[in-house]
């Protein structure tokens, strides 16, 4: 069977799901996601504490329902109903870092969870470490030249 073949034959077996219905999902979910940051934030702004404060808290509530809803299953059912809308960078990055553990952790602390807890954020952190140290770089000698101050 040649390529073409094979992927004409992937492209019939494949189920089809209507686009309005997946668009629709992920705009409902991922607003849903972005409208809960947003109460989070106005809640902790009530309670007076300041704007970044607010904002760092924010973060960490919505990584800490993404974690808690991985663990219980939820995460996964709600992604079958709003597929990208699930992508929202921080609720997305910690499910995609907590879904091997919970996949993996039969297997033990050592060889389970240890090893699997970064094998999607792994590549995200590296990247991210090499990227703000090359930035860093560049800042300073910018700094150095007078570009900026």
């Amino acid at each position: 069977m040649r390529s073409e073949e094979y992927q004409q034959l992937v492209w019939k077996r494949t189920p089809k799901k209507p686009l309005w219905k997946g668009c629709l999902g992920a705009f409902l979910l991922g607003g849903s996601i972005c409208l809960l940051g947003e109460c989070f934030k106005q809640l902790y702004l009530y309670f007076g504490l300041e704007e970044k404060t607010s904002a760092a808290l924010t973060s960490v509530s919505l990584i800490f329902c993404s974690i808690l809803l991985t663990g219980i299953g939820v995460y996964d059912k709600l992604s079958r109903v709003g597929g990208a809308g699930t992508l929202v960078p921080i609720t997305g990055f910690a499910n995609a870092t907590a879904a091997p553990v919970m996949e993996f952790r039969v297997e033990g602390m050592v060889l389970g969870i240890g090893p699997k807890i970064f094998s999607v954020a792994g590549s995200v952190i590296a990247y991210g470490v090499a990227a703000s140290a090359l930035y860093g770089v560049i800042y300073y000698i910018l700094l150095q030249i007078g570009v900026v101050s």
